[in-house]
């Protein structure tokens, strides 16, 4: 079964390299988003500071949205998602091989980037420790989570609209408790708490989430 999902997730790899818009778009999109912010509110350090968690994790939210969309599409226009669902191992396997391939092509590279953003909203290193470790355990349950409403609208011609009013509202919680954390950091205060918490976010996603997909798939599939 691990060398089933190593080979599902080398083939997820392989795909977005040969297409590397999919993979820059949301890392763009994000960056942009970021350097917007202290160009049209001014450079003060004090004020992006304060401001800087939100500005982080809606960036995140909307980066996330903007790749979920060809999780599963493109396996489903081609048929090679009706292929994987009769591979004889669970599909809850297929589908967290797919969700981790996802993650290291969306999440990873913002947490690699995370030192510009350091610079960017004059962070300070708790500050910026904060962010790596809200985006290092947030995002993994973002893709999680997403995944579900990409599950249920693969089969719809349109679905990018029904897909983010469906996800959104799940990922409030992930917001919250991130950007709580970052402003503890910015404030000196401990942020074990609101880690612990979006911990169990992500195991919680990590062991539902795949039966609930898989269920999703199979009825947009048939």
């Amino acid at each position: 079964m691990i060398a089933s999902m190593t080979t599902i997730i080398r083939r997820e790899l392989l795909i977005a390299f040969r297409r590397q818009a999919d993979i820059f778009n949301p890392l763009w999109f994000f960056i942009i988003v970021i350097t917007l912010f202290p160009l049209s509110i001014g450079p003060d350090p004090n004020l992006l500071a304060r401001i800087s968690a939100g500005i982080v994790w809606v960036a995140a939210l909307l980066a996330a949205l903007l790749s979920l969309e060809r999780l599963f599409r493109d396996d489903f226009q081609d048929g090679s998602l009706e292929q994987m669902m009769l591979m004889p191992i669970p599909l809850q396997l297929v589908v967290m091989s797919k969700i981790i391939a996802h993650w290291i092509l969306t999440g990873l590279p913002l947490i690699l980037i995370s030192p510009l953003l350091a610079i960017l909203l004059s962070l300070n290193f708790d500050t910026w420790f904060a962010v790596v470790l809200t985006l290092l355990v947030g995002t993994p349950t973002l893709s999680f989570v997403g995944a579900i409403g990409v599950a249920l609208t693969v089969g719809l011609q349109k679905g990018g609209v029904l897909l983010s009013l469906l996800v959104l509202p799940l990922y409030i919680p992930i917001l919250i408790f991130a950007t709580s954390a970052i402003d503890a950091a910015s404030l000196g205060v401990t942020y074990n708490g609101q880690l612990a918490l979006l911990g169990a976010m992500l195991a919680g996603a990590m062991t539902l989430t795949p039966f609930a997909i898989s269920a999703a798939l199979r009825v947009s599939v048939n």
